[in-house]
């Protein structure tokens, strides 16, 4: 058991404090056991580490969580608490204490001097411009450069200096030329760092500028203003360009969802002629099955764990098979018996999807549920400048996944030729001994299946509630006409067509108008072709 807890603690607090340098330990016990001969170039060691540990253990020292330790009277050692643990800092062991022990241990805090609290400032904010994660690095430069500490400036020009990765080095020379707004030597060092931030987009920097160009306004320095005028327009520009890329983003991540959704909605409405208006209540089945999944695991596992992180992925396909299996079951019992009856379908349908809707409040609550992301989904990707969520671009992926696996079924399969043939003419396909009821059950539970999974990737989008199936299924609906009833490339192509296009006009007239606008064009496109872009071919003689 205590091996076991042992083993926990040690991997709690490599979490959180990322420590693997053993050469890092000593120099902070060195540091805080005041056995430096040298301590400036202890310091300095310590910030050119590039270990985050460092950070943390500053921290926890300042806070009292770190103790000398004298045991049986020999050389004292520090001990770092970690929960109800108590760990040696210098060879990173469990201790095993009485108590007696662990009151002469919290009796003895360590904390360190004022004066070495001021030093110690400057190693934690400068200790991660030497990380080895390039991003950490970046962030590091730029937070300095923000400061315009004096201070810092040699700092960041010595890193520079060192930096051998491209991207790293313009964000220290974009942090250099922003602490320079503040501490420039000459009125020429001052035009050519606002100059070089125009040429960088510098968006941290704008506001600076500005206010540098209103007081050389009011003072008359014509020159000076007009270089930070031009600087302020360069980066207004990138902005307008970034805001413009991110709604084409988000349009495309929102049109990768509704293609997943639209995609069951086509095959099915294509195959049974049912206007089903439940199947937005699929999505949010496969929503909550995320969601319970997410429980189980915290539960079974705990939220540090690394099991936990595969509850996403288990539940991409649990979600699958359990809407597909509800699907078949309603199909056989329920939808059976709507084919080819538009109307009655969509009045049957609409009560199926209130029904549905009421059991997830009463299984579930009428209040939205929050379900975590695991770690390679909760971050951002930064390409020139604009910050995409890794969850939306595993959308766009998955995506481009399931059209291909829709594609492969419907072309490479006998279940996609018999689900092409009773779409043409079900009469003949019957007639060829091919089994209609059985295509119909098992592509209606496919349809389901599809849905269940967009709403599974939804929840690492945003909450999921009774209602987050019914935002998208008038889209769907949508996507399906302009596409053309039963095609699926239609399908994708309008459902990443209107997914743009409402998020790029959402910012630019609000989201109602927006919507409005979105729905304006359908109707006027569908005045020119009422068969949507990929018309129905059929060779039903009823046709």
């Amino acid at each position: 058991m205590k091996k076991s807890l042992f083993v926990l603690l040690l991997t709690l607090v490599a979490n959180l404090w990322g420590q693997d340098d053993p050469r890092v330990r000593q120099l902070l016990e060195d540091l805080a056991l005041e056995r430096a001969d040298d301590q400036d170039a202890l310091l300095d060691e310590l910030a050119n580490s590039g270990d985050s540990f460092v950070t943390s253990f500053v921290d926890a020292w300042r806070t009292g969580e770190v103790y000398q330790y004298a045991p049986d009277g020999s050389d004292p050692i520090i001990v770092i608490k970690v929960s109800e643990a108590y760990i040696q800092l210098s060879t990173w062991d469990e201790l095993e204490l009485t108590p007696s022990q662990i009151e002469e241990i919290e009796d003895n805090k360590s904390r360190p001097s004022r004066r070495l609290r001021r030093t110690l400032s400057r190693v934690t904010d400068t200790v991660d411009l030497a990380s080895k994660d390039v991003g950490t690095r970046k962030a590091a430069a730029l937070k300095l450069g923000q400061s315009q500490n004096q201070e810092y400036l040699e700092i960041l020009r010595a890193r520079l200096e060192k930096e051998e990765n491209s991207s790293a080095a313009e964000a220290l020379r974009e942090a250099i030329a922003i602490s320079l707004l503040a501490n420039y030597s000459s009125p020429e060092e001052l035009k050519e760092a606002i100059a070089a931030l125009g040429e960088f987009r510098s968006i941290g920097a704008k506001s600076k500028i500005e206010t540098i160009r209103d007081k050389a306004l009011e003072e008359g320095d014509e020159d000076l203003a007009a270089i930070a005028t031009q600087s302020v327009k360069y980066i207004e520009d990138h902005e307008a360009i970034l805001r413009h890329a991110g709604s084409i983003f988000r349009g495309i991540s929102t049109g990768s969802i509704l293609l997943i959704v639209a995609f069951g909605l086509a095959i099915t409405f294509g195959l049974m002629g049912i206007i089903n208006m439940a199947h937005g209540e699929f999505v949010a089945i496969g929503g909550y099955t995320c969601y319970v999944m997410n429980q189980f695991f915290s539960e079974a596992y705990g939220t540090q764990s690394d099991a936990y992180q595969w509850f996403f992925w288990c539940s991409i396909p649990l979600s699958f098979l359990v809407a597909g299996t509800l699907g078949w079951l309603l199909e056989i019992s329920f939808f059976r018996f709507l084919y080819k009856r538009p109307l009655e379908s969509l009045l049957a349908t609409w009560g199926l999807s209130m029904v549905m809707r009421q059991m997830f409040r009463l299984i579930f609550g009428a209040a939205n549920v929050q379900v975590g992301n695991p770690e390679v989904l909760s971050g951002n990707v930064e390409f020139w400048g604009l910050a995409m969520s890794e969850a939306r671009i595993f959308a766009i992926g998955f995506a481009g996944f399931v059209a291909l696996l829709t594609w492969a079924l419907l072309t490479k399969t006998n279940l996609g030729l018999f689900i092409r043939a009773v779409m043409q003419n079900r009469n003949m396909a019957s007639s060829l001994g091919i089994p209609v009821k059985r295509v119909n059950s098992l592509t209606f539970a496919f349809g389901c299946g599809l849905a269940a999974m967009a709403g599974a990737v939804l929840s690492q989008i945003g909450n999921v509630g009774p209602e987050m199936g019914q935002a998208y299924i008038v889209q769907s609906f949508m996507v399906v006409v302009v596409g053309g009833v039963g095609n699926l490339l239609g399908a994708g192509l309008s459902a990443l067509g209107i997914g743009v296009v409402d998020q790029i006009l959402q910012p630019l007239i609000g989201p109602i108008m927006g919507t409005i606008a979105v729905l304006f064009i359908i109707i006027l496109f569908l005045q020119r072709k009422p068969g949507g872009l990929f018309p129905t071919k059929s060779r039903s003689m009823e046709d």
